[in-house]
């Protein structure tokens, strides 16, 4: 039992979170400040995604309808279908406005969550919860493309996306909590719990007041930067280094090659998470396994995100970001294939496992990439519309067993095949395309 006074207690908590988490400690650097502001927006989602399970909006479980829960995944797909067309533009019109947009998506739902604990029990909650995704949408493609901003080049930014990866996992846990015990409050519940959210938004957006902005553009005439120029970057092998620049060149809009070949293999890991969660979802209800399953396979796929979060960094001393990607898919055939000859429920914490720890981890690299290769003028579409595409796969993939009853042996198969071709397309392409680049 710990006897030291409460303030001693208090002293040692904040040494270790300061040791855990150095960006958060004052003074702010700019990506502290990026980093509080995610942690806010993520603890404002955790009081968002409680309030939602208490009311009757999403409550959408397992053993509800099929067509219910298709229903829901095509909803997911909308604020995506929004965001991408209309704001992806514009997040790369100025300097500033990609730090707008990360406010005015903070502001948006402070109001929004006002209007929402009004109408709780009205139809406008359900445009007022529509417009609230899409903000969140909004925010996690603005977050995306800030991050060069405020983190060095090369390992720098895996590292500072698995930090905002890892704040996010912890904040989601951490900040459901005080919502919790507001929504068990007597005569306080959902509506409450929002209005309490309109303050964590609130402290979200003017935090990103303090976001730096973007780096500057090339007026014309000055010297492009090397980032700008024509060589997409593909290594002759696996996770070699990049490949000569052709001086000169503009790389074509904000599609390089080394970008849209790795979107190919991120967008069928995105898919298996999609079809893996309701795959399982579907079949521990057919089965009718104990409810504590659910949270042994919930608690599987977690943790291997988390660990995912906390290996990625170490991994980019040593590799490149291609081949944290190809690495990331190796796991999920790995695993996916031990999952298929291991014991039914032994196999479903394995497949989640390893879906969780591969998929984030290459989400991590792919960013990364984005971050890499793309123009800085560029890549605020280019997050958008790929986030676009990832989300797409995802509702595919969750479609399937939603559309066709498969048992978890089938989808482990399934994952096997379709991991396996997507890593062979995108080692074939990459081959390819630097074979055209050394040229």
């Amino acid at each position: 039992m710990d006897t030291r006074p409460p303030r001693r207690r208090l002293a040692r908590t904040r040494i270790l979170a300061g040791r855990a988490f150095p960006e958060l400690k004052p003074p702010l650097t700019p990506f502290g400040r990026l980093a509080v502001t995610h942690l806010l927006m993520v603890t404002g989602d955790a009081f968002m995604t409680v309030a939602l399970a208490g009311s009757l909006f999403f409550s959408i479980s397992p053993s509800a309808a099929r067509s219910k829960v298709a229903l829901y995944l095509l909803l997911t797909m909308a604020p995506f279908a929004v965001v991408s067309p209309a704001l992806g533009p514009l997040l790369d019109r100025s300097r500033e406005a990609r730090r707008v947009m990360v406010m005015t998506a903070g502001g948006v739902r402070v109001v929004l969550c006002f209007f929402m604990a009004r109408d709780l029990h009205s139809l406008l909650f359900f445009p007022e919860a529509f417009l609230v995704l899409v903000a969140s949408k909004l925010y996690l493609i603005g977050k995306a493309a800030l991050v060069p901003a405020v983190a060095d080049s090369g390992p720098g930014l895996v590292r500072a996306n698995s930090r905002l990866a890892l704040i996010s996992a912890l904040a989601g846990l951490v900040g459901g909590a005080p919502a919790v015990a507001i929504l068990k409050i007597p005569h306080l519940g959902a509506p409450w719990v929002l209005r309490a959210d309109a303050v964590v938004f609130l402290f979200a957006a003017l935090s990103a007041a303090r976001l730096p902005r973007a780096a500057r553009r090339p007026e014309p005439g000055e010297a492009r930067p090397a980032a700008e120029l024509d060589t997409d970057q593909i290594p002759a092998v696996v996770g070699g280094g990049p490949a000569p620049r052709r001086p000169g060149r503009r790389r074509p809009a904000h599609s390089p090659a080394s970008v849209v070949v790795a979107s190919t293999g991120m967008a069928v890991l995105r898919g298996t998470v999609g079809l893996v969660t309701f795959l399982l979802a579907f079949e521990l209800r057919r089965q009718h396994a104990a409810t504590w399953w659910y949270g042994v396979v919930l608690v599987a796929s977690v943790a291997g995100s988390l660990v995912a979060t906390l290996i990625t960094p170490g991994l980019r001393r040593v590799l490149s970001e291609e081949r944290i990607l190809v690495l990331g898919m190796a796991v999920v055939m790995v695993t996916s294939g031990g999952a298929f000859a291991l014991d039914r429920r032994l196999g479903d914490c394995l497949l989640t496992a390893g879906v969780g720890l591969g998929a984030a981890s290459a989400k991590l690299a792919f960013d990364s990439l984005v971050q890499r290769d793309v123009a800085e003028a560029d890549r605020g579409r280019a997050f958008a519309a790929f986030e676009t595409r990832f989300q797409m796969a995802w509702v595919i993939g969750g479609l399937v067993p939603v559309a066709v009853t498969i048992s978890d042996h089938v989808g482990e198969l399934l994952v096997l095949v379709l991991v396996t071709a997507a890593a062979f397309v995108y080692l074939t392409g990459r081959r390819t395309f630097a074979s055209v680049v050394r040229r």
